[in-house]
Formats: structure tokens, C-alpha cells, sequence
């Protein structure tokens, strides 16, 4: 896959105004799906739903402990995802600050 593919991929991902706001709130560090789901107002299928989307296009990774799954924003990808709210992808940089 080249770049071009690579950088539409996460795009396609992050198309959608609720990812986008997942993205946003995954900056603060890792979160559960009733975590996003609670802090969006959304029901837990559509939280999963997003969260699926955005794991699958590797922008997110999960880890385990005892029964909770935990989301966080692919370090890989997002390299200074923490320090401000800009997401860098690599492939370009996207500024979260006026979702």
C-alpha cells in the first residue's frame, strides 16, 4: 500500500463526526467503550460501531486487563497525539482543536 492509500484509509476512518470526536477524546489517553460511550451520550453498538472502524484502519490499539478492553490512539501513527490536538498520521498532520 503507498501513501496516497495509507493517508485515504485514515481519512475514510476519520470521516465521520463522531470518530472525530472519539479521536479528540482519546488524546486524554486509553478509554473503554462505556467510557466514550458515557462521555459522547451515545448507546454502547454505536460507540463499539466507531471505535471498530477506527481500530480496523489502525489509527486505534487495544489492550486488555481482566475483562476491560481498553482504546488508545496508535502511538505508530499519532506520534504526538497527548501534547496538542493535533493528530500527526505521518502522511499529514490534522489539528482537532475546533471539533
Amino acid at each position: 500500500m503507498d501513501d496516497a492509500e495509507l493517508c485515504a484509509d485514515f481519512f475514510k476512518a476519520l470521516a465521520d463526526p463522531i470518530r472525530l470526536h472519539i479521536v479528540k477524546a482519546l488524546q486524554t489517553g486509553p478509554m473503554t467503550v462505556s467510557d466514550i460511550a458515557l462521555l459522547l451520550d451515545l448507546e454502547l453498538q454505536k460507540a463499539s460501531h466507531h471505535l471498530r472502524v477506527l481500530y480496523r484502519a489502525d489509527l486505534l490499539t487495544l489492550s486488555r486487563d481482566g475483562r476491560y478492553a481498553y482504546y488508545e490512539l496508535n502511538k505508530k501513527f499519532c506520534k504526538s497525539a497527548r501534547a496538542s490536538s493535533t493528530v500527526d498520521l505521518g502522511c499529514c498532520t490534522i489539528d482537532l482543536s475546533n471539533t
